[in-house]
């Protein structure tokens, strides 16, 4: 279990996210996090990896730029980001908490398997520090109501790291599209479904070659209670544990019967 963190003035943040260095998110998030504790520190990708999933660059050599004091690009993928942050940046002092996002859009079901956001805090979570991914819901073309994360950020995040969690497991945050004063509350809840990959668009470019657009639409259940869409959906902030050990016990046991 991670021993709760109970006083954040002391503790060292570290941020990241997938929507790149120069996000408006994520320097909503560094501006949040400075009301927690002192002691922040950003290493995010130079440009934006939304989709990149929890991938890791073995191919190439990847370079750091410092930015500001404190603050860091990596031409890498999220889990790059991370993995060099702790085992590079911050080395000798590792964070108490690693903090990706806020991601522009939500991160809900089936996204947290593509999703860099979540990425970035399965990595910190792999690396023995507690994290959190946090995402802010929109729809577009309207505005995001960046409003809504940052007024309730920074107390779902108090709370969170006040609370005693197993190691394997990173918590998934989404705020609701919505003003302030309309949102219901935190509600923990599970995993629901929500399937990106149904819209595929053919096209034709100039050379006659036939190619593929993976479009946006997502075939999503918003009606199974207990579910982050419900919650999301009715107005809630959803908080939802999710294991990066992905071992199904109840399988498991079930195999070992018959594999004697």
């Amino acid at each position: 279990m991670y021993n709760p963190i109970t006083d954040l003035s002391k503790a060292r943040i570290l941020i990241s996210n997938d929507d790149g260095v120069d996000a408006h998110g994520l320097r909503l998030l560094e501006k949040i996090a400075r009301t927690l504790t002192r002691d922040v520190w950003v290493v995010a990708p130079e440009n934006e990896q939304s989709g990149a999933g929890h991938s890791l660059t073995l191919h190439r050599p990847l370079r750091i730029r410092q930015v500001a004091r404190r603050r860091y690009a990596v031409d890498g993928t999220p889990t790059d980001c991370v993995l060099l942050a702790i085992n590079k940046i911050l080395k000798g002092h590792k964070p108490d908490l690693v903090l990706s996002g806020i991601n522009r859009g939500g991160n809900l079901g089936e996204d947290v398997h593509y999703s860099g956001t979540v990425a970035a805090a399965m990595e910190g979570t792999l690396l023995g520090v507690p994290s959190i991914a946090l995402s802010q819901l929109y729809k577009f073309p309207q505005p995001v109501r960046w409003g809504t994360s940052e007024h309730f950020a920074a107390d779902v995040i108090r709370r969170i790291a006040a609370s005693e969690w197993p190691q394997h497991v990173l918590m998934n945050v989404n705020f609701p599209d919505m003003p302030p004063a309309e949102v219901n509350g935190i509600e923990v809840v599970r995993q629901g479904k929500r399937k990106i990959g149904d819209q595929l668009e053919e096209r034709i470019d100039p050379r006659g070659r036939p190619y593929i657009w993976i479009g946006g639409q997502r075939n999503e259940d918003r009606n199974a209670h207990g579910t982050d869409l419900e919650a999301i959906y009715r107005g809630s902030v959803t908080v939802t544990p999710l294991c990066v050990d992905l071992t199904d016990l109840r399988t498991m046991e079930a195999l070992e019967k018959v594999c004697r």
